[in-house]
């Protein structure tokens, strides 16, 4: 996982509502606990037909699209069964970034701890962004803000837990792992 401070990129967007985690990475590919290659299964059933060939006119087909690394979603993004894959599957098709006005808890909390920022902005604000997809987004992670061309400026929340993993592309894992010496150090002075 790569952290980073600020992240600049145009958008795709789905405006699609109640956008399930069985939408985002069906549960038949469920069964591999490898990161990898889940990419090309994200929205499986609206980017492929039966046959395999792509569906034309779905935005992560849209040639346009390609290299963007920020999701514009509708209302409800990431709702339904808890996944990890979701998030997994998101990152590896390229995105960093998911911004909607209502992103489920779950979702949420399987997306930071996979260095994929979820980011709630007012609806109105949300459909704003949409009318642009063009535009070149930039989100400072550290300033919690995230900012259009013409100067708007959104602060959007994020925990301060969260922000420090994001910043140094860490797991809650990895957070602890990085902190080894201070814990060994706070053992052997409080040993009894």
């Amino acid at each position: 996982m790569s952290g980073f401070r600020t992240l600049s990129s145009a958008s795709v967007v789905l405006r699609q509502t109640n956008i399930d985690t069985d939408q985002i990475i069906p549960a038949r590919f469920l069964s591999t606990t490898e990161r990898a290659g889940l990419g090309r299964n994200a929205f499986n059933d609206w980017r492929w037909q039966a046959d395999g060939s792509p569906v034309a006119d779905f935005a992560f087909n849209q040639p346009h699209n390609a290299g963007r690394s920020i999701l514009l979603a509708g209302r409800n993004f990431g709702c339904g069964s808890s996944r990890e894959h979701a998030p997994w599957a998101l990152t590896d098709l390229g995105l960093r970034a998911i911004v909607s006005s209502e992103i489920a808890d779950i979702f949420r909390g399987n997306s930071l701890k996979n260095g994929l920022l979820p980011i709630v902005l007012d609806e109105a604000d949300v459909q704003v962004l949409m009318q642009r997809p063009d535009d070149e987004l930039t989100i400072d992670v550290a300033a919690r803000e995230l900012r259009t061309p013409d100067g708007r400026v959104y602060s959007f929340p994020l925990d301060g837990f969260s922000q420090t993993c994001l910043l140094e592309g860490v797991d809650q894992l990895g957070y602890l792992l990085g902190r080894v010496p201070e814990i060994e150090r706070y053992e052997s002075e409080h040993a009894r």
